[in-house]
């Protein structure tokens, strides 16, 4: 289900504002959905952390798929058939991101190229899609892009919103090639 633009919330230039969640106060579900996938897996990402996010996933019924950037299904692999094989590769990225020098701030710009505004629950299931689409620019010049899109599995588990898994590093935009 996509927000109404009424409904998100704007800095006072009147685009987004990447830093605060675009569900209203009365959409609990979907803001703490939000709060989980945006607000706290970034904050634990760049801060190499896996014990801020550990709690977040049901890890008896965890699967991550690897779409490998491909629209075909045909080229995605059960890259992470177990919660600990995913928090390995998590921590391994979060690592080498943290000994990247940029030439900007990497949480602002990390913000800023995440998108969730998308949230679909269905009885205690949702499904979330997180966008990624925009740069980062390191001290040397280049840019890391970010650009791919990730579909998060979540389930409503121990009184609270919960991933259980996810089909992530998909093209943004889903075209076909």
């Amino acid at each position: 289900m996509k927000i109404e633009d009424d409904e998100k919330n704007f800095n006072m230039t009147g685009s987004r504002d990447p830093f605060a969640n675009p569900f209203p106060a009365s959409d609990g579900d979907r803001r703490a959905i939000w709060d989980m996938l945006v607000e706290r897996d970034i904050t634990a990402f760049l801060a190499a952390d896996w014990s801020m996010v550990a709690d977040d996933f049901v890890a008896d019924a965890f699967l991550g798929i690897d779409g490998q950037k491909s629209v075909s299904p045909a080229g995605w692999r059960l890259a992470f058939p177990t919660l600990e094989s995913y928090r390995d590769e998590w921590l391994r990225q979060a690592r080498d991101f943290a000994e990247t020098t940029f030439a900007e701030d990497p949480r602002q710009a990390i913000f800023w190229t995440t998108t969730l505004e998308e949230i679909e629950i269905s009885g205690g299931a949702a499904l979330a899609r997180k966008m990624f689409d925009g740069t980062i620019e390191k001290a040397d010049g280049t840019r890391d892009v970010l650009k791919w899109q990730t579909l998060y599995h979540c389930r409503f588990h121990e009184g609270r919103w919960k991933i259980c898994g996810f089909t992530g590093y998909l093209p943004n935009p889903m075209e076909a090639k």
